[in-house]
């Protein structure tokens, strides 16, 4: 079996231009790197902002094993099956992050035959966009590390600089560290550390802006420290957000790629889903709705992280009525759930993916309570038993849900026929009725409180008093409305990542509460969940390589 890389790279591509055309982009619309990449002028959205939408399919997941559980392969899948049903048709993923490709996870641009083209560059530096938002961020580091050196004139207390750094890889050493050391000339000595890019603040604000002046204000929203009396200090103070905005201004335009099947693809933004909010930009979704008369598009890791967020978050703040969503399971991940180790998950066992079931049966009735049918995505593995197929499919039909089975990582769009129908079945047949979980007017515990009872299934929730103190200060900033981005294990429904399938009788534990304002919610860290991941004992990064003609092996 050959291996993504060896697929993508033997893949025939057509020119971006003539993929475009598919959907109505002529060249003077794009700004192209290269043959096969290109960026979408801003002119586009003043042309088509008055067209109708197309329908909106959300591609989420049950909590998956440590490998994932192919939602971006499915994304990939489904949309090259709907244009081999002759429908118009757009894709909408995140830019992967090099943290995950060079650790464990791979990257996210799909697998197998079910992949967006160039994979080696979207999987690695692609248009910049990640270099970019590092580059922002960090420069609004060192503004408030030479405000501090210069006299600080706004008086900010270095105990209470909340802004750190960033770095897209996984390097736990810098979790947490001293600056500014060597002596007078050196800055001001303070505790500091890194999160990865696609855990940063400009991230998220990246894929919420609407245009580039909404980009340049949020960004200028950005809390980034208090005074020695107490007050906020914000980017705007600093006077950093028109440079950093600068280095932006490219990074904020949709990048266009293709399937292997030329289907038109947008891949743009890249925040985490345990600890942002998980989703592609509200420019790439709003653009290609107007563009195409479907669109798929994902949001991470399970329905409890990506899709809660996708739903209440980004359809919140861009105005989007989704009308569809899928959920992607396999075998391993019901197994997985229903106890069984990751070394034994190619065994058959049927007690333990029925009781593992628990788990995707939750997420169904999780999509909802947002009044949106849920189609069951089987993605099959070659060591899935036939008995076991069959009770899956069994146990989703028990549940109320349409189940299809899905082999695009083999077959590419002509495996996911069976999934496309079923999709534009339910589409026809069971209109949504989107509603958010709860109103921007709860006061912000009960607004917690309420995804944990109701999407993760909790007893309550404890806040420390961390937690408590910082979140009586954003609320006398009036950030009392501002909606709630968990950051949670993805392991588990709970925020314990041991507590697998569907967990109950638990609390979730609310440790720290921080204030994204640019973006335009807090973040409510539970459980031991990090903004800096690390790498593995045998990291991915050993086995990627070289030759000496510029082919790439081991990139998945």
């Amino acid at each position: 079996m050959k291996s993504d890389i060896e697929i993508a790279l033997a893949a025939e591509k057509k020119p971006i231009t003539e993929v475009a055309s598919k959907v109505g982009l002529s060249p003077d619309d794009l700004e192209l790197y290269g043959k096969y990449k290109a960026k979408i002028s801003a002119d586009v959205w003043k042309r088509v902002a008055d067209r109708p939408n197309g329908k909106l399919i959300l591609v989420t997941a049950i909590n998956p094993t440590p490998a994932g559980e192919g939602k971006s392969t499915t994304t990939v899948g489904l949309g090259d099956a709907l244009a081999r049903l002759n429908k118009k048709v757009m894709i909408a993923l995140r830019e992967p992050s090099l943290g995950p490709c060079f650790g464990i996870k791979g990257g996210a641009a799909g697998g197998g035959y079910a992949q967006i083209v160039p994979m080696e560059d979207i999987n690695l530096h692609f248009t910049g966009d990640f270099h970019a938002i590092t580059t922002a961020h960090n420069l609004l580091a060192a503004m408030i590390d030479n405000h501090l050196h210069q006299g600080n004139e706004l008086g900010i207390d270095p105990r209470q600089v909340l802004f750190r750094r960033v770095v897209d890889l996984n390097d736990r050493a810098l979790r947490k560290i001293v600056i500014g050391l060597g002596g007078k000339a050196q800055g001001v000595p303070r505790e500091s550390g890194f999160d990865i890019t696609v855990a940063s603040e400009i991230m998220a604000i990246l894929c919420l802006a609407n245009d580039i002046n909404d980009l340049k204000k949020r960004l200028g929203n950005i809390l980034v420290a208090y005074t020695y009396d107490g007050k906020p200090v914000y980017a705007r103070d600093l006077k950093a957000e028109g440079s950093m905005t600068v280095l932006l201004k490219d990074a904020i335009k949709p990048n266009l790629v293709q399937t292997l099947e030329h289907t038109p693809a947008f891949v743009h933004g890249g925040p985490f889903a345990n600890i942002a909010h998980g989703c592609n930009s509200i420019q790439a979704t709003k653009l290609a709705l107007k563009l195409a008369d479907y669109v798929v598009t994902e949001a991470g890791f399970g329905a409890d992280l990506g899709a809660e967020k996708f739903l209440n978050l980004k359809c919140r703040f861009g105005g989007l009525q989704p009308d569809a969503v899928v959920i992607v399971a396999t075998v391993r991940a019901l197994k997985y759930n229903g106890g069984v180790a990751r070394a034994d998950l190619n065994q058959e066992n049927l007690e333990a993916l029925r009781k593992g079931f628990a788990n995707l049966e939750k997420h169904i009735e999780n999509v909802g309570k947002f009044g949106l049918p849920a189609v069951v995505a089987i993605n099959r593995f070659p060591t899935d038993t036939e008995a076991e197929l069959a009770l899956v499919r069994q146990l989703c039909e028990e549940a109320g849900a349409e189940v299809a089975l899905s082999e695009v990582w083999a077959k590419g769009g002509e495996g996911g026929i069976e999934l496309a129908e079923k999709v534009l079945k339910t589409l026809e047949t069971r209109p949504a009725d989107f509603r958010f979980l709860y109103d921007l007017e709860m006061p912000v515990k009960q607004k917690i409180e309420t995804i944990a009872r109701e999407i993760y299934g909790a007893d309550g929730v404890i806040f420390t008093k961390e937690a408590e103190k910082a979140l009586e200060g954003f609320e006398k900033l009036g950030l009392g409305n501002y909606p709630v981005c968990m950051a949670k294990t993805q392991y588990s429904l709970s925020d314990d990542p041991t507590k697998l399938g569907r967990p109950s009788g638990f609390t979730i534990t609310v440790r720290e509460i921080r204030a994204s304002v640019g973006a335009g919610f807090l973040v409510a860290i539970t459980g031991d969940i990090m903004t800096m991941p690390g790498l593995p004992k045998r990291p991915a990064a050993e086995f990627i390589d070289i030759d000496e003609n510029g082919v790439i092996t081991g990139l998945f």
